[in-house]
């Protein structure tokens, strides 16, 4: 599966070089909507909203629990609260998880990853960066 045969997934995680009008580049692609991040690599996210923010949409990211030390989500354009069942799931797996505006979760994801840190992002797509 690759991102331009339509199956929303890139197999490297990588770097996001830019976000907003409803998407994100990375590895010289363009990708419209809501992404998530992992070791594994580069997924579509079917989340538009923080309120879509849940453990199934989480799943993927909670499958890979063990590659992960950080899950950043990026909620939107502003910060939104993450449900206590959301963050004590992930805890019980050895992950800490930060919610931010998506601006911020793609920065310090960015700057994890160069860390060689053991990160995943789950990105809400936004219209306009900050």
């Amino acid at each position: 599966m690759d991102w331009e045969a339509g199956q929303g997934h890139y197999p490297y995680q990588s770097a996001i070089d830019a976000y907003g009008n409803g998407g994100f580049r990375f590895a010289d692609m363009s990708h419209k909507g809501s992404l998530i991040g992992l070791p594994s690599g580069m997924y579509a996210w079917d989340v538009n909203d923080p309120a879509d923010i849940t453990l199934a949409s989480l799943s993927r990211v909670m499958d890979a629990a063990d590659e992960v030390d950080v899950l950043l989500i990026g909620t939107g354009p502003d910060i939104a609260a993450i449900p206590s069942d959301i963050r004590d799931a992930f805890r019980e797996r050895g992950v800490i998880v930060e919610a931010v505006a998506t601006g911020s979760a793609v920065r310090t994801y960015n700057v994890l990853m160069n860390e060689k840190r053991a990160v995943a992002a789950a990105l809400i797509a936004v219209e306009k960066a900050r």
